[in-house]
Protein backbone atom coordinates (compact mmCIF):
# COMPACT_ATOMS: atom_id res chain seq x y z
CA UNK A 1 0.00 0.00 0.00
CA UNK A 2 1.31 3.38 -0.88
CA UNK A 3 1.98 5.68 2.01
CA UNK A 4 1.02 9.29 1.80
CA UNK A 5 2.50 12.05 3.85
CA UNK A 6 -0.32 14.45 4.73
CA UNK A 7 1.02 17.94 4.58
CA UNK A 8 -1.24 20.83 5.32
CA UNK A 9 0.01 23.61 3.08
CA UNK A 10 -1.55 26.90 4.04
CA UNK A 11 -0.31 28.78 1.02
CA UNK A 12 -2.24 32.03 1.31
CA UNK A 13 -0.46 35.31 0.61
CA UNK A 14 -0.98 38.34 2.78
CA UNK A 15 0.32 41.86 2.60
CA UNK A 16 3.66 42.52 4.21
CA UNK A 17 3.48 44.61 7.36
CA UNK A 18 6.66 46.40 6.43
CA UNK A 19 6.67 48.88 3.57
CA UNK A 20 9.48 51.02 2.17
CA UNK A 21 8.74 54.68 2.74
CA UNK A 22 7.28 56.39 -0.29
CA UNK A 23 7.21 53.22 -2.41
CA UNK A 24 4.25 51.31 -3.77
CA UNK A 25 3.22 48.26 -1.77
CA UNK A 26 2.81 45.02 -3.79
CA UNK A 27 -0.63 43.48 -4.01
CA UNK A 28 -0.95 40.01 -2.56
CA UNK A 29 -2.41 37.17 -4.63
CA UNK A 30 -3.57 33.76 -3.38
CA UNK A 31 -1.30 30.76 -3.64
CA UNK A 32 -2.59 27.28 -4.51
CA UNK A 33 -4.58 25.57 -1.76
CA UNK A 34 -4.77 22.10 -3.33
CA UNK A 35 -3.48 19.19 -1.27
CA UNK A 36 -0.77 17.46 -3.32
CA UNK A 37 -0.74 13.68 -3.38
CA UNK A 38 3.02 13.50 -2.86
CA UNK A 39 2.95 10.75 -5.51
CA UNK A 40 4.28 11.60 -8.98
CA UNK A 41 2.17 10.38 -11.92
CA UNK A 42 3.37 7.32 -13.80
CA UNK A 43 6.31 8.09 -16.03
CA UNK A 44 4.43 6.81 -19.08
CA UNK A 45 1.16 8.54 -18.30
CA UNK A 46 -0.26 10.46 -21.28
CA UNK A 47 0.78 14.09 -21.26
CA UNK A 48 -1.91 16.70 -20.79
CA UNK A 49 -2.23 18.70 -23.97
CA UNK A 50 -1.76 22.44 -23.89
CA UNK A 51 -4.36 24.92 -25.00
CA UNK A 52 -4.56 28.68 -24.83
CA UNK A 53 -1.61 30.88 -23.92
CA UNK A 54 -1.64 31.52 -20.20
CA UNK A 55 -3.94 28.57 -19.45
CA UNK A 56 -3.24 27.19 -15.97
CA UNK A 57 -3.22 23.80 -14.31
CA UNK A 58 -2.03 22.60 -10.88
CA UNK A 59 0.46 19.82 -10.21
CA UNK A 60 -0.94 16.88 -8.27
CA UNK A 61 2.53 16.30 -6.80
CA UNK A 62 3.37 19.61 -5.13
CA UNK A 63 0.40 21.90 -5.83
CA UNK A 64 2.44 24.16 -8.12
CA UNK A 65 0.31 26.17 -10.58
CA UNK A 66 1.70 25.89 -14.10
CA UNK A 67 1.12 28.20 -17.06
CA UNK A 68 0.93 27.06 -20.67
CA UNK A 69 3.38 28.70 -23.09
CA UNK A 70 2.25 27.93 -26.66
CA UNK A 71 4.26 27.04 -29.74
CA UNK A 72 5.86 30.12 -31.19
CA UNK A 73 8.84 32.07 -32.44
CA UNK A 74 10.28 34.87 -30.33
CA UNK A 75 13.30 37.16 -30.34
CA UNK A 76 15.91 35.94 -27.84
CA UNK A 77 18.81 38.02 -26.53
CA UNK A 78 19.58 41.54 -25.39
CA UNK A 79 18.02 44.36 -27.40
CA UNK A 80 18.30 47.31 -25.02
CA UNK A 81 21.06 49.79 -24.23
CA UNK A 82 22.36 47.65 -21.35
CA UNK A 83 22.97 44.58 -23.51
CA UNK A 84 25.89 42.36 -22.49
CA UNK A 85 28.18 40.57 -24.92
CA UNK A 86 26.91 37.11 -23.94
CA UNK A 87 23.35 38.22 -24.81
CA UNK A 88 24.32 38.80 -28.45
CA UNK A 89 23.42 38.36 -31.18
CA UNK A 90 19.67 38.71 -30.70
CA UNK A 91 18.08 35.98 -32.80
CA UNK A 92 14.78 34.29 -33.55
CA UNK A 93 14.08 31.06 -31.67
CA UNK A 94 11.19 28.69 -32.32
CA UNK A 95 9.91 26.55 -29.43
CA UNK A 96 7.27 23.90 -29.09
CA UNK A 97 4.63 24.52 -26.44
CA UNK A 98 5.43 23.74 -22.81
CA UNK A 99 4.21 24.31 -19.26
CA UNK A 100 6.13 26.65 -16.94
CA UNK A 101 5.80 26.85 -13.16
CA UNK A 102 3.98 30.06 -12.34
CA UNK A 103 6.02 30.50 -9.16
CA UNK A 104 9.44 29.65 -7.78
CA UNK A 105 9.55 26.34 -5.88
CA UNK A 106 8.88 27.05 -2.22
CA UNK A 107 10.30 25.69 1.03
CA UNK A 108 7.03 23.81 1.69
CA UNK A 109 7.04 22.23 -1.76
CA UNK A 110 10.67 21.18 -1.46
CA UNK A 111 9.95 19.72 1.99
CA UNK A 112 7.48 17.31 0.35
CA UNK A 113 10.32 15.89 -1.75
CA UNK A 114 12.60 15.60 1.28
CA UNK A 115 9.90 13.80 3.27
CA UNK A 116 9.30 11.45 0.35
CA UNK A 117 12.98 10.48 0.51
CA UNK A 118 13.67 11.70 -3.03
CA UNK A 119 15.50 14.97 -2.24
CA UNK A 120 18.31 15.94 0.08
CA UNK A 121 17.65 19.01 2.26
CA UNK A 122 19.18 22.32 1.17
CA UNK A 123 22.85 22.75 2.03
CA UNK A 124 21.90 25.36 4.64
CA UNK A 125 18.61 26.03 6.42
CA UNK A 126 19.19 29.79 6.68
CA UNK A 127 18.62 32.64 4.22
CA UNK A 128 20.52 35.87 3.63
CA UNK A 129 19.40 37.51 6.90
CA UNK A 130 17.44 34.77 8.71
CA UNK A 131 19.13 32.06 10.76
CA UNK A 132 15.99 29.89 10.58
CA UNK A 133 14.36 29.71 7.16
CA UNK A 134 13.87 26.36 5.42
CA UNK A 135 12.84 24.67 8.68
CA UNK A 136 10.61 27.54 9.79
CA UNK A 137 6.89 27.40 8.94
CA UNK A 138 6.79 31.19 8.79
CA UNK A 139 8.68 30.92 5.49
CA UNK A 140 6.84 27.96 3.94
CA UNK A 141 5.71 30.08 0.99
CA UNK A 142 9.11 31.61 0.31
CA UNK A 143 11.47 30.28 -2.38
CA UNK A 144 13.80 27.47 -1.38
CA UNK A 145 17.47 28.54 -1.55
CA UNK A 146 20.91 27.02 -0.97
CA UNK A 147 20.10 24.17 -3.37
CA UNK A 148 22.64 22.86 -5.86
CA UNK A 149 21.89 22.49 -9.56
CA UNK A 150 21.63 18.72 -9.06
CA UNK A 151 19.17 19.16 -6.19
CA UNK A 152 17.00 21.40 -8.34
CA UNK A 153 17.15 18.87 -11.18
CA UNK A 154 16.26 16.02 -8.81
CA UNK A 155 13.28 17.90 -7.43
CA UNK A 156 11.87 18.63 -10.88
CA UNK A 157 12.27 14.96 -11.85
CA UNK A 158 10.50 13.86 -8.65
CA UNK A 159 7.67 16.29 -9.42
CA UNK A 160 7.28 14.75 -12.93
CA UNK A 161 8.72 17.91 -14.47
CA UNK A 162 12.20 19.14 -15.47
CA UNK A 163 14.33 22.24 -15.33
CA UNK A 164 13.43 24.65 -18.16
CA UNK A 165 15.92 25.34 -20.91
CA UNK A 166 17.36 28.82 -21.09
CA UNK A 167 15.30 29.53 -24.21
CA UNK A 168 12.08 28.36 -22.52
CA UNK A 169 12.81 30.57 -19.52
CA UNK A 170 13.27 33.64 -21.73
CA UNK A 171 10.21 32.87 -23.85
CA UNK A 172 8.07 32.61 -20.70
CA UNK A 173 9.44 35.97 -19.55
CA UNK A 174 9.32 37.87 -22.85
CA UNK A 175 6.35 36.62 -24.80
CA UNK A 176 6.20 37.69 -28.45
CA UNK A 177 7.56 41.24 -28.37
CA UNK A 178 10.91 42.90 -27.61
CA UNK A 179 10.36 43.93 -23.99
CA UNK A 180 13.25 44.42 -21.57
CA UNK A 181 11.50 43.15 -18.44
CA UNK A 182 8.67 40.65 -18.05
CA UNK A 183 6.13 43.48 -17.58
CA UNK A 184 7.44 45.74 -20.38
CA UNK A 185 10.17 48.33 -20.78
CA UNK A 186 9.63 50.42 -17.64
CA UNK A 187 12.40 50.22 -15.05
CA UNK A 188 11.50 48.02 -12.08
CA UNK A 189 10.16 49.52 -8.88
CA UNK A 190 8.97 48.10 -5.56
CA UNK A 191 5.57 47.15 -7.02
CA UNK A 192 7.06 44.92 -9.72
CA UNK A 193 9.72 42.89 -7.98
CA UNK A 194 12.11 42.26 -5.11
CA UNK A 195 15.47 43.62 -6.27
CA UNK A 196 18.30 46.03 -5.39
CA UNK A 197 18.06 45.26 -1.64
CA UNK A 198 14.66 46.97 -1.39
CA UNK A 199 13.77 44.13 0.98
CA UNK A 200 17.20 42.63 1.63
CA UNK A 201 16.09 39.00 1.50
CA UNK A 202 13.55 36.73 -0.17
CA UNK A 203 9.82 37.52 -0.23
CA UNK A 204 6.78 35.26 -0.53
CA UNK A 205 6.43 33.86 -4.02
CA UNK A 206 3.80 35.61 -6.10
CA UNK A 207 3.96 38.86 -4.10
CA UNK A 208 4.37 41.06 -7.19
CA UNK A 209 1.54 40.47 -9.70
CA UNK A 210 2.39 43.79 -11.38
CA UNK A 211 5.63 42.14 -12.48
CA UNK A 212 3.93 39.27 -14.32
CA UNK A 213 5.12 38.21 -17.76
CA UNK A 214 2.78 38.33 -20.80
CA UNK A 215 1.74 34.75 -20.02
CA UNK A 216 1.17 35.46 -16.32
CA UNK A 217 4.35 33.87 -14.94
CA UNK A 218 5.48 35.56 -11.70
CA UNK A 219 8.80 36.40 -10.02
CA UNK A 220 10.90 36.12 -13.17
CA UNK A 221 12.76 39.32 -12.25
CA UNK A 222 14.24 39.44 -8.76
CA UNK A 223 13.46 37.56 -5.54
CA UNK A 224 15.81 34.65 -6.32
CA UNK A 225 17.76 33.92 -9.47
CA UNK A 226 16.88 30.56 -10.99
CA UNK A 227 18.83 27.54 -12.16
CA UNK A 228 17.99 26.41 -15.69
CA UNK A 229 19.02 23.26 -17.53
CA UNK A 230 21.69 24.65 -19.85
CA UNK A 231 25.43 24.65 -19.50
CA UNK A 232 26.82 28.17 -19.87
CA UNK A 233 28.63 29.32 -23.02
CA UNK A 234 29.07 33.05 -23.54
CA UNK A 235 29.19 32.52 -27.32
CA UNK A 236 26.34 30.03 -27.65
CA UNK A 237 23.94 32.47 -29.33
CA UNK A 238 26.40 32.90 -32.20
CA UNK A 239 26.07 29.20 -33.06
CA UNK A 240 22.69 29.86 -34.63
CA UNK A 241 20.64 27.12 -32.95
CA UNK A 242 17.12 28.37 -33.53
CA UNK A 243 14.81 25.34 -33.06
CA UNK A 244 14.24 24.27 -29.45
CA UNK A 245 17.86 25.02 -28.47
CA UNK A 246 19.08 22.58 -25.79
CA UNK A 247 22.11 24.65 -24.81
CA UNK A 248 25.75 23.70 -25.35
CA UNK A 249 27.05 20.23 -24.60
CA UNK A 250 28.98 19.40 -21.45
CA UNK A 251 32.68 20.26 -21.51
CA UNK A 252 35.38 18.35 -19.66
CA UNK A 253 36.01 19.86 -16.21
CA UNK A 254 33.56 22.68 -16.92
CA UNK A 255 30.18 22.42 -15.25
CA UNK A 256 28.98 26.02 -15.12
CA UNK A 257 25.23 26.32 -15.59
CA UNK A 258 23.08 29.26 -16.61
CA UNK A 259 21.20 31.14 -13.89
CA UNK A 260 18.43 33.52 -14.91
CA UNK A 261 16.28 36.33 -13.51
CA UNK A 262 18.47 38.12 -10.98
CA UNK A 263 17.83 38.26 -7.25
CA UNK A 264 16.74 40.46 -4.36
CA UNK A 265 20.27 41.87 -4.36
CA UNK A 266 20.63 42.80 -8.03
CA UNK A 267 20.18 46.22 -9.63
CA UNK A 268 17.81 46.83 -12.54
CA UNK A 269 20.48 45.97 -15.11
CA UNK A 270 20.75 42.40 -13.79
CA UNK A 271 17.01 41.69 -13.51
CA UNK A 272 16.54 42.35 -17.22
CA UNK A 273 15.01 39.24 -18.76
CA UNK A 274 17.89 38.81 -21.24
CA UNK A 275 20.57 38.85 -18.55
CA UNK A 276 22.60 35.64 -18.24
CA UNK A 277 24.69 34.53 -15.26
CA UNK A 278 27.17 31.65 -15.00
CA UNK A 279 27.34 29.64 -11.76
CA UNK A 280 29.23 26.43 -11.02
CA UNK A 281 26.84 23.51 -11.30
CA UNK A 282 27.11 20.00 -9.92
CA UNK A 283 29.73 17.55 -11.21
CA UNK A 284 28.52 13.98 -10.63
CA UNK A 285 31.90 12.62 -11.76
CA UNK A 286 33.80 14.18 -8.86
CA UNK A 287 35.11 11.58 -6.41
CA UNK A 288 34.34 13.42 -3.18
CA UNK A 289 30.57 13.75 -2.86
CA UNK A 290 30.99 16.36 -0.15
CA UNK A 291 33.32 18.57 -2.17
CA UNK A 292 32.41 21.84 -3.82
CA UNK A 293 33.45 20.28 -7.12
CA UNK A 294 30.77 17.60 -6.74
CA UNK A 295 28.06 19.82 -5.32
CA UNK A 296 28.75 23.04 -7.20
CA UNK A 297 27.88 26.44 -5.80
CA UNK A 298 24.90 27.26 -3.60
CA UNK A 299 23.62 30.67 -2.63
CA UNK A 300 20.91 32.41 -0.59
CA UNK A 301 20.12 34.22 -3.86
CA UNK A 302 19.52 31.17 -6.09
CA UNK A 303 16.42 28.98 -6.30
CA UNK A 304 14.56 27.44 -9.23
CA UNK A 305 11.30 26.62 -10.95
CA UNK A 306 10.38 23.68 -13.20
CA UNK A 307 8.82 23.15 -16.61
CA UNK A 308 7.23 20.24 -18.47
CA UNK A 309 6.29 19.28 -22.00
Amino acid sequence: MKKFFPIVMALILFLSACQMGGQAEPTAIPLPTAFPTNTPPAINAPAEQGGEAGQERASSVDGMPQVYIPDGTFRMGGMDTDVNKDEEPAHNVTLKGFWMDKLEVTNAMYTLCVQAGACEPPQYFKSQTRDSYFNNAEFNDFPVVYVTWAQADTYCTWAARRLPTEAEWERAARGDDFRTYPWGDERPDSSRGNFNYLVGDTTRVGSFPAGASPFGVLDLSGNVAEWVHDFYDGNYYAQGVTMNPPGPGERSQYFNRVVRGGSFQDAFVDVRLANRASVQGSNPSAKDIYSKEYLGEVSPKIGFRCASD
